[in-house]
């Protein structure tokens, strides 16, 4: 499919969504990373007057707010900074009964900043009568390299069946400054994170053996790719499906 018919049927997607809804337009959260540069600048042609950025810092490098000032005044998007830093510390001394330290950086920790970040996305939504318009790809569902009630809690995924590479070329088709295209992908997460780092393979061996899978011939794949794949689409299940309930009056 090209790229233009593409960018075409997720803008007509997004604007049906949020019609359905009764709202009347879509906030994203602007990281500075790939993902959500595309959705941005496709959010912002589905509503030219009514899609807000929000650039959230939370302790991250300072390129990623740099490259996400960068999409939004390239694509006149508009977008406010909203400095997470201060929530964060007060959250964790609420928690943990003690200042922060980057030496208390864990998962348990790192997943405040999106949830934090999703509560500001969730405030400004409910203020304007809009949709959370998340960023995750194919690659990040499929692997659930997400945070659940995160960046996973949002109203609608417009690129969530586009891999990485995939969604690489529609950056590339709309416009996106290679600098962001290009660099390492990050969750922002702590210094020196990076999303490959932490999936244990590369975006391209992941994406790869997705469409294995998906094509039922796997005999091209690395095995421990595979294995690899096979077990963090397994172990993230919990995160694509609604929670469980229990039926006491069923039967």
């Amino acid at each position: 499919m090209e790229m233009k018919a593409i960018e075409n049927k997720i803008i007509n997607w997004v604007k049906e969504q949020v019609n359905q809804a009764g709202c009347k337009g879509v906030v994203v959260g602007l990281s500075g990373g790939v993902d959500s540069s595309v959705v941005g600048v496709l959010c912002k042609k589905a509503f030219p007057n009514n899609t807000l950025g929000l650039l959230m810092p939370c302790f991250s490098h300072g390129d990623d707010l740099k490259h996400a000032k960068l999409v939004a005044e390239k694509f006149d998007i508009q977008h406010k900074v909203i400095e997470l830093a201060p929530v964060f510390k007060a959250m964790f001394k609420a928690l943990e009964g003690r200042e922060f330290s980057e030496a208390d950086i864990g998962i348990a920790v790192a997943n405040i900043k999106p949830r934090l970040r999703m509560v500001a996305l969730y405030y400004y939504a409910n203020k304007l009568n809009y949709l959370v318009v998340g960023t995750d790809n194919k690659s990040e569902a499929y692997s659930g390299y997400f945070t659940k009630y995160g960046d996973g809690g949002v109203d609608i995924l417009p690129i969530a069946d586009l891999l990485k590479r995939e969604v690489r070329q529609l950056a590339r088709h709309l416009g996106i400054p290679d600098v962001i295209i290009e660099k390492s992908p990050s969750a922002g997460l702590w210094h020196g994170q990076t999303d490959e780092g932490e999936l244990g393979i590369t975006y391209d061996e992941l994406d790869a053996a997705i469409e294995a899978i998906e094509s039922g011939d796997t005999s091209s794949v690395d095995p421990k790719v595979l294995e690899r794949v096979t077990q963090l689409y397994k172990s993230s299940e919990h995160k694509r499906r609604m929670p469980p309930m229990c039926l006491i009056k069923d039967g």
